[in-house]
């Protein structure tokens, strides 16, 4: 089976700051890193390869320095690897992000299975492993907490909902969103380290694709973002109030109904 894992070279957010008058993630001097629910998708591809036998490819679109999570993911076990980077990408939103992995995976033909964490921790979307099957017109399943079955026909999986799980099963080729919850991501070998560092990263560019410059980037960006802020902080830190309980709910019933707000 070919399974590929679609990922993403995310700021560390522990280190991200804001360019205030531009409205702009300030990216200069921010250390990147794979977005952190793409490894648990690359984890799940890899644990069912090694079960069915296959390959794993792992595919990226982003600038040269994007190479860096690829290699990574080399490490950690995957076959190959595939860098989408061209000048005419930048400004992409996930509607066009999307289209290019879809195109992609066209090229590569005979896929099984695409899999891709729940979202990136940079937008918070959850948009993009759901606009890949909808270019590919291929099935999903998202927010998958566990695959029960799979094989070269047909997958069962667990699926997190509110209050809940639904079991869904599906025919193949499909798309995936993995949580957190469906496993734990293997560390890289040393073996694997050295085969990272050797591997050859294919890159493909628009031409590659066959995608015209109006279906990709920013041309090809249906939404735009306007602007980036900090929230502000709040202007009290609130009260304390020290009694019985019977006082306190007192005091409580008149906040809720507005006697005891200032």
């Amino acid at each position: 089976m070919r399974f590929v894992v679609v990922t993403k070279q995310v700021p560390d957010t522990a280190e991200v700051r804001i360019d205030e008058e531009r409205g702009t993630l300030i990216r200069e001097g921010v250390p990147s890193i794979m977005n952190p629910f793409d490894a648990y998708a690359l984890e799940e591809a890899l644990r069912w390869r090694d079960q069915l036998g296959g390959e794993v490819v792992v595919m990226t679109m982003g600038p040269p320095q994007a190479e860096e999570i690829l290699r990574e993911a080399v490490s950690m076990g995957a076959d190959s690897a595939i860098l989408l980077s061209d000048r005419a990408f930048a400004g992409a939103d996930t509607w066009a992000t999307s289209h290019t992995l879809a195109a992609a995976v066209r090229k590569l033909g005979d896929v099984d299975m695409v899999l891709a964490g729940k979202q990136a921790i940079d937008g918070d979307t959850a948009q993009t492993g759901p606009s890949i099957a909808a270019s590919l017109d291929w099935p999903q399943i998202t927010f998958v907490g566990e695959v029960k079955e799979l094989d070269q026909a047909r997958i069962v999986a667990r699926r997190e909902v509110e209050g809940g799980y639904e079991t869904v099963a599906s025919s193949l080729p499909v798309v995936l969103t993995v949580l957190k919850d469906a496993n734990t991501p293997r560390l890289p070998s040393l073996r694997g380290k050295m085969k990272a560092r050797k591997a050859e990263i294919s890159t493909w560019g628009l031409a590659d694709l066959e995608l015209d410059e109006e279906q990709v980037g920013l041309e090809g960006s249906p939404t735009r973002v306007v602007r980036i802020a900090t929230p502000e902080g709040r202007s009290s830190a609130g009260e304390v109030h020290h009694a019985e309980p019977e006082e306190l709910a007192r005091l409580l019933a008149d906040y809720l109904t507005g006697e005891g707000a200032q």
